[in-house]
């Protein structure tokens, strides 16, 4: 959550707002302020935080919200599933 200096909580539409100016002010490509859950959500993914946990720390409401929205494989996650899985047959 984020809040004002106050300690109150800001709109949601001005903390877009301020957002969007901090974006072009950077000259960063546009992103919406949502955009920016799926970095942590990757970011536990690779950690290996089991996805329960990872829906408790995103505020999901239910397990299988997280699985559909934040579906982000990579290659380095494929290949150590596959490594471990090679490793069940030596």
């Amino acid at each position: 959550m984020f809040t004002t200096k106050s300690g109150r909580p800001i709109e949601p539409r001005n903390l877009a707002r301020s957002f969007a100016r901090i974006v072009a002010a950077n000259k960063l490509r546009p992103i919406h302020v949502h955009d920016l859950r799926h970095t942590p959500a990757s970011l536990l993914k690779k950690l290996g935080v089991a996805p329960r946990d990872a829906m408790e720390i995103l505020r999901h409401s239910r397990i299988l919200v997280m699985m559909e929205i934040y579906p982000h494989g990579d290659g380095e996650s494929r290949q150590d599933a596959l490594k471990k899985v090679n490793g069940l047959f030596e």
